[in-house]
C-alpha cells in the first residue's frame, strides 16, 4: 500500500509541476484575447527543461538514475516504434467501438464549449490548442505511466497499476465534467487501460506520448470546432436501447468494440515480444 500511495503523491507532484505553468500562461494568452501565441515558446522553454529534469540530466549520478528509470522515457528501435504506433492506433480503435456502445446504453455527458476571444486569430488558436496538447501528452504520460505507473506495476502487477493511475487520471479530469465524475470514469479507465498497456508493451513512455499528444491535437480542435468533447461522436445523442432496443447497428458496435479490444490486448503482448528481442540482441 505505500509503493501505491507514495506513487500517486509523486505522479501528482510531477504532473503539477509540468502543468500548472502552462494553466497560468495559456489561459491568460487565450483570455486575454492577445493577437500573438506569446505562451507557446515560453512553455516550449519551460518543457525542454522540465523534461532534462526528469530525465535526470541536471541531477547528481545517484538521483539521475532514480528519475531516469522513474520516467521510463527508454529507447526504442525504429522496428518497435512502428510497432507500438500500430498497436496504439488500434487501441484508439478500440476506444471509439466501446464509446459508440456506451451511447446506445447511457446519456453521456456533455461538456462546456471552448470559446475563443473574439478577434483572435484562428492561426493563434491553433497554436495554443496544439501547445495544451503537447503539455498534457508529455506531463500526463511522465506522471501516470511514469512515475505513477511504473512503481505499482513492478510491486503489484499491471492491472492494479493500470487500475490506479486510471482512477487517478479520471479526478484530475473532473473540471471536463464536474457533475459526472463517476459516469466518465470508465472512459477514462479505458483511455488508461491504452496508454498504460502500450508503455507496458514498450517498456517505455514514449509511444503514449507521442500518440496522446497527437490525440489530444485532434480531439480539443474538433471540440473546439463542434463542441462536442471526445466521448460525443455524433452531433445528436443516439437512441438508448433502452427505448429502441436492440438493434443491427448496436450488435455491430458491440462486435467491433470486443473484436478491436481482442486485436490490441494481441498487438500488445506481440510487441512487447519485439521489444523483448530487440533488448537482448547484441
Amino acid at each position: 500500500m505505500t509503493t501505491i500511495v507514495s506513487a500517486v503523491v509523486i505522479g501528482v507532484v510531477v504532473l503539477l509541476a509540468g502543468s500548472l505553468p502552462w494553466a497560468g500562461l495559456g489561459t491568460w494568452n487565450f483570455r486575454a484575447g492577445n493577437t500573438l501565441p506569446w505562451a507557446v515558446p515560453l512553455m516550449a522553454a519551460y518543457l525542454w527543461g522540465y523534461w532534462r529534469v526528469l530525465g535526470g540530466r541536471w541531477s547528481a549520478p545517484a538521483e539521475a538514475d532514480w528519475f531516469r528509470r522513474n520516467l521510463r522515457a527508454n529507447r526504442l528501435s525504429p522496428g518497435v516504434w512502428g510497432a507500438a504506433l500500430g498497436a496504439g492506433a488500434l487501441g484508439f480503435a478500440a476506444l471509439l467501438a466501446l464509446l459508440a456502445v456506451a451511447a446506445r446504453l447511457v446519456i453521456l455527458p456533455g461538456s462546456a464549449r471552448i470559446e475563443a476571444p473574439a478577434g483572435m486569430p484562428v492561426v493563434t488558436v491553433v497554436l495554443l490548442l496544439i501547445m495544451q496538447s503537447v503539455v498534457a501528452g508529455v506531463t500526463e504520460e511522465a506522471a501516470f505511466r511514469g512515475y505513477m505507473q511504473g512503481p505499482i506495476e513492478h510491486r503489484y502487477g499491471l492491472g492494479v497499476a493500470i487500475l490506479v493511475n486510471g482512477l487517478a487520471f479520471g479526478l484530475i479530469h473532473f473540471g471536463n465534467h464536474p457533475r459526472d465524475v463517476v459516469m466518465i470514469l470508465p472512459y477514462y479507465l479505458a483511455v488508461s487501460a491504452v496508454y498504460g498497456g502500450l508503455t507496458w508493451a514498450a517498456d517505455s513512455i514514449l509511444p503514449a506520448l507521442v500518440l496522446h499528444s497527437v490525440g489530444d491535437i485532434v480531439v480539443l480542435t474538433r471540440w473546439w470546432a463542434t463542441g462536442r468533447p471526445e466521448w460525443q461522436l455524433t452531433a445528436a445523442a443516439p437512441a438508448l436501447i433502452r427505448e429502441q432496443g436492440v438493434d443491427a447497428g448496436f450488435v455491430v458496435a458491440v462486435v467491433a468494440a470486443v473484436a478491436l479490444t481482442g486485436a490490441t490486448a494481441w498487438a500488445y503482448r506481440a510487441l512487447r515480444a519485439r521489444r523483448e528481442r530487440w533488448a537482448a540482441s547484441p
